[in-house]
């Protein structure tokens, strides 16, 4: 097993961790992956994000971490309501679209929330949030989103692991 040290030769960042190494290491955790919807003063907009978690039952919370580099960032952290919507695995092409662009809505004909928020279809699961609370994380924002209402459908979930994207199950 490989040891992450302070003062390694790569990319130090401010606390002397390797960045190249860090990131490696986070690599080796699958996670889902997501796609954020919110409207922006120019219209709707969407991130692909795989920061995603739960925070608590009651009431029921989730959160999720836009970059603070992202040209999307401020319509996220100034939005009073999101939909996150959880990837299939065969929604790689919506992952690369979101993670681009954020306005190319272009042959998706997405529905709307009550709040008039955009929603993807054929997602695994989607959660319609209004914006709890926001906190520095870094080079990133956490925005803690209270769900209003919760959708699910059964089906394989999207992962990203090690760097790749796919569905990573073992197969009988």
């Amino acid at each position: 097993m490989e040891t992450i040290t302070p003062g390694a030769p790569d990319d130090n960042g401010e606390d002397g961790i390797g960045r190249r190494a860090f990131r490696a290491a986070l690599g080796r955790y699958a996670t889902g992956v997501t796609v954020v919807t919110t409207l922006s003063p120019q219209g709707p907009v969407g991130i692909t994000a795989n920061s995603f978690t739960s925070v608590s039952l009651d009431p029921p919370l989730v959160l999720w971490c836009p970059a603070k580099i992202s040209a999307r960032f401020s319509a996220f952290t100034a939005a009073g309501h999101y939909a996150i919507h959880v990837l299939a695995a065969d929604q790689l092409e919506l992952c690369h679209r979101f993670s681009r662009s954020g306005v190319d809505f272009a042959g998706l004909d997405p529905a709307e929330t009550p709040e008039g928020l955009p929603l993807l279809h054929g997602c695994l699961a989607r959660f319609d949030c209004a914006a709890h609370a926001a906190h520095d994380g870094g080079d990133h924002a956490i925005l803690v989103g209270r769900v209003l209402r919760a959708f699910v459908r059964d089906g394989t979930p999207l992962l990203f692991w090690h760097g790749r994207y796919g569905d990573f199950l073992h197969r009988d």
